[in-house]
């Protein structure tokens, strides 16, 4: 091999290390920072992790919040209408927040199977329901249509 060949063979490999050194940071700083999409059949059968952050959705369900009349807390039940999912919140719920309306809630799963929320997130109308919870509520065996609502 010539002197020549080598010095090149040295600058695509130097360059090959650093170029997978960058992604190899990259993804490790980016880990923490995704939130993955879990429906309430999910979470019950153990796919979600504990005690990271994630996103859960499906309806709020009828009858199941629970309002603290000293703080903000709120306890309510996100279903799918398979499993139910206990979520706890401490803060203003938003002004679409109601019960029977498809919600998404980005928060953590404590060992007991509650999710304990940061956020909860219920941007709709009367006719609309998150794209998340239409697919988790499909994979249930329900259609979005027969809530006669539509998806964004």
């Amino acid at each position: 091999m010539t002197p020549k060949r080598k010095q090149k063979l040295f600058v695509i490999l130097g360059l090959v290390s650093l170029a997978a050194i960058a992604i190899g940071l990259t993804l490790y700083a980016l880990r923490s920072n995704i939130n993955l999409f879990f429906s309430p059949i999910q979470i019950a059968a153990g796919e979600a992790p504990i005690d990271r952050q994630i996103r859960a959705g499906g309806m709020v369900k009828e009858g199941s919040v629970a309002r603290n009349r000293d703080s903000l807390d709120v306890e309510f039940v996100v279903t799918d209408f398979v499993e139910d999912l206990e979520v706890r919140y401490s803060g203003i719920l938003p002004d679409l927040f109601r019960e029977g309306q498809g919600v998404v809630v980005v928060g953590r799963l404590t060992d007991e199977g509650v999710l304990r929320a940061d956020d909860v997130l219920a941007r709709h109308d009367e006719n609309y329901m998150p794209t998340e919870v239409a697919e988790a509520l499909e994979a249930a065996g329900y259609s979005p249509a027969d809530y006669g609502v539509k998806i964004d």
